[in-house]
């Protein structure tokens, strides 16, 4: 099995450049044709030039075109994967715990809680480099998300579709993400794992410190990010066109508020750090500081290597096209017209 890949795939960018160069000729054509139709009739000026060919110009234009193709592509030099390879790489095991709770989509935090959180969380994977990282989204119950990996492109997918639709009960079990997160690492011992929970703090269903508690044992450390107000504001929703406010079960309009007690805690039982996150600054870069200081380990995966460049039949054929443009003259040559390769006698 072989992987194919560009080693320069930006240059491929500019393979946007040949639909405007094929535009542009067709209007310079259009132009041109305008232009003659002034002197006279089209078939009479045909004959007063009969070494004009409407045909050639096009055909050089094509090569030309295929030449250019072909060296873009040269640019972007195509290689293919030779061998496939186990590798150990040095790296922290990080797993997200991401509030989905309704509360999260209070605006104290613009645009909310929850799209600032990915926003936030994107950038942060953009950053990763031989860390492994899982995703757990959590509400009344705690979900996985996306296992323990190295592929950040699908995490990045994955976390863009992330809202509290997705999860069947709403509420915040703070508790619960802790204990699914503390079985989602890689099983083995002396592993540096770290684990981050940003929610809004309103745990609602469980007992977080215990499991903490439980985690500082396993080696786990906690770091927590709280983000919303102190003061509490109410939790926007959509629904009919218009934005409301969310209700609870009387009428009254829920208020929520950032618990930043419990957050502190969960952290301080696993010397990891709490932040608290703002408009501006989510608080991940600091957590990621922390976690890059941690020890890291052997993290196995897989991956192609020894990748070998294939540029030379496109240089083959830019150079073939482009010699066959140069020999081809934009006019008809009288002296080769009068060449008769077969006579016939009638």
């Amino acid at each position: 099995m072989q992987l194919f890949r560009f080693a320069n795939p930006g240059f491929l960018y500019l393979l946007l450049l040949l639909p405007v160069i094929a535009a542009l000729w067709m209007f310079y054509q259009w132009r041109k044709n305008k232009a003659l139709q002034k002197f006279g009739d089209p078939g009479l000026v045909k004959k007063l030039m009969p070494e004009y060919s409407s045909i050639r110009p096009n055909i050089k234009l094509f090569l030309r075109i295929i030449a250019l193709t072909s060296v873009i592509i040269i640019l972007a030099r195509p290689q293919f994967g030779s061998k496939l390879e186990e590798v150990r790489k040095q790296g922290v095991e990080v797993i997200i715990a991401l509030d989905v709770s309704n509360s999260m989509l209070a605006r104290d935090i613009q645009p909310d809680r929850l799209t600032r959180a990915k926003q936030a969380l994107t950038r942060l994977i953009d950053n990763l480099d031989n860390d492994k990282i899982g995703l757990i989204v959590f509400a009344g119950d705690a979900y996985t998300q996306i296992p323990i990996t190295t592929d950040y492109i699908s995490a990045k997918m994955f976390l863009s579709t992330i809202s509290p639709d997705m999860v069947p009960k709403q509420g915040t079990a703070i508790g619960s993400a802790i204990e699914l997160g503390m079985r989602s690492f890689s099983p083995g011992e002396n592993k540096s794992r770290a684990l981050i929970i940003i929610t809004d703090g309103e745990n609602h269903e469980d007992d977080p410190v215990s499991a903490a508690s439980e985690a500082a044992k396993a080696g786990i450390v906690i770091h927590t990010i709280g983000i919303g107000s102190v003061e509490g504001v109410p939790v926007s929703v959509k629904g009919g066109g218009s934005t409301d406010f969310l209700k609870d079960a009387e009428g009254n309009t829920v208020i929520t508020k950032l618990d930043e007690d419990i957050l502190k805690k969960i952290a301080i039982t696993t010397s990891g750090n709490y932040v608290r996150a703002s408009n501006t600054n989510i608080g991940l870069d600091e957590i990621f500081n922390e976690i890059r200081n941690m020890k890291k380990e052997e993290l196995e995966s897989k991956m192609f290597t020894e990748y070998n460049d294939q540029f030379r039949i496109f240089a083959i054929l830019a150079l073939i096209f482009l010699l066959t443009e140069f020999i081809i003259m934009d006019r008809k040559n009288r002296k080769l017209a009068d060449i008769k390769l077969f006579r016939y006698k009638l």
